[in-house]
């Protein structure tokens, strides 16, 4: 169930880039990023990574497992927000902002995120 929301969430971003107009690139993000989620899942259950104020992923221990994940998943991360802020007239950093404030709630207990002053804690 959640994994079908989150899915729904990443077409609704992707959608939400392009429009209507729905292109091979959107559709090479949506399914890269549908295709890392299990991974992600995984390193945030182990609590090696968190979301943090900006709406990217981040190590918050020294272990760095699956880095090269983590990395492709921020890099089309900052592409959807540069293409929605573009859309809306903001900047990257402020869609990202707003991205992991709705991350945050959405996040589940245990999980690991950054608030606006840049400490680190685990969602109760």
């Amino acid at each position: 169930m959640k994994n079908k929301a989150i899915t729904v969430m990443i077409a609704c971003i992707c959608l939400s880039i392009l429009g209507s107009d729905i292109s091979v690139f959107a559709e090479d993000i949506k399914s890269r990023m549908k295709n890392r989620l299990p991974v992600i899942k995984a390193l945030k259950d182990k609590g090696l990574v968190g979301e943090d104020s900006q709406g990217l992923l981040q190590f918050v221990g020294s272990k760095k497992e699956k880095a090269e994940i983590v990395a492709a998943e921020n890099r089309d991360r900052m592409t959807i927000y540069a293409a929605i802020a573009k859309r809306q007239g903001a900047t990257p950093e402020l869609v990202g902002q707003r991205r992991a404030i709705q991350i945050g709630q959405r996040a589940r207990a245990g999980e690991w995120l950054q608030d606006a002053g840049g400490k680190w804690y685990q969602k109760k």
